[in-house]
């Protein structure tokens, strides 16, 4: 088996049987790539079912002086996975990457917007411009239901359930889930669709999204973060922010006011509670507020 074949194998098994998006398959096979190219500038003939613990062992070396721990160790991850993958296809017998332990990294925590950083964002949006309403919408969206940008830019028309206070949001894997929303989003979108969209040329590809661009179709990931970091800079906002950092912010505002970790997973879309402690960071004054309140022997 050659690595091309391999590669194009795990691919369709990511996509068809992960049920992964293209984003996240590309995030999964770019390490495999590396180790392909490596391969080839070293002369070395190996392929995916013969290469070894001690290759790869050098490989890790090799990327260990060119890339930060977090970046080494999802390598590794990568890789790990691609050869459980051959196993699970019968190619090999063993994984010569079970050996090879990942550099120990801490969590690196996103920064944190506060209300009122949130509030001189939007606030900082040109409402006189068409596309202002559609900003304002866009980051009440983000903020008032902790969305990532993918699921935000891929929301339709058909996903909103206003009446019923939801919106359907097709996450990672393509997995859906409703997510609660509130009267001020309602309010935005509601104002964007009726008032500026409707004015709109719009793509027949863009017909049922809801953030669409002045060509009247479908935003990009790379113009939702265009809109921030300029907004950021125009708010007086230091701090490094991207889409996600509404997210966060979403996540750690509601655990903050006393909302519960369990229903915080929910509406983040994540499948493991681990997943969620690490965007929900909490300061030890809330720690002590909840000893206080909830204790028996407070």
């Amino acid at each position: 088996m050659k690595w091309q074949q391999a590669l194009k194998d795990y691919q369709n098994y990511l996509r068809i049987e992960r049920g992964l998006s293209d984003n996240s398959i590309n995030s999964y096979t770019l390490d495999i790539k590396k180790l392909i190219l490596w391969l080839d500038e070293n002369y070395m003939v190996f392929s995916p079912i013969d290469i070894k613990e001690e290759t790869l062992q050098q490989f890790i070396y090799h990327i260990a002086k060119v890339v930060k721990p977090r970046s080494q160790s999802r390598i590794i991850s990568g890789l790990r996975g691609f050869f459980n993958y051959l196993i699970f296809e019968e190619y090999r017998k063993s994984n010569p990457m079970e050996l090879i332990e990942s550099p120990k990294v801490g969590r690196n925590l996103p920064d944190t917007l506060s209300v009122e950083e949130i509030d001189a964002l939007i606030n900082s949006i040109d409402l006189s411009k068409p596309q202002g309403e559609r900003n304002r919408a866009l980051l009440e969206t983000l903020y008032g239901c902790g969305l990532r940008v993918s699921e935000l830019i891929n929301l339709k028309i058909s996903d909103l359930f206003f009446d019923e206070g939801f919106i359907k949001v097709t996450g990672k894997g393509d997995k859906q889930r409703l997510v609660p929303i509130g009267q001020t989003t309602i309010k935005y979108i509601d104002l964007y669709r009726k008032e500026i969209r409707i004015h709109h040329d719009i793509h027949p590809s863009a017909k049922d999204t809801i953030f669409i661009n002045r060509r009247g179709k479908m935003l990009t990931r790379a113009m939702v973060f265009t809109i921030v970091k300029q907004l950021a800079v125009k708010a007086g906002i230091r701090k490094i922010i991207s889409p996600h950092t509404f997210r966060h912010s979403f996540a750690t505002h509601l655990l903050q006011n006393g909302a519960d970790l369990r229903a915080i997973q929910q509406m983040l879309g994540h499948e493991s509670i681990t997943t969620t402690e690490i965007y929900t960071h909490i300061d030890k004054s809330h720690l002590t507020e909840v000893i206080n309140t909830f204790h028996p022997r407070k």
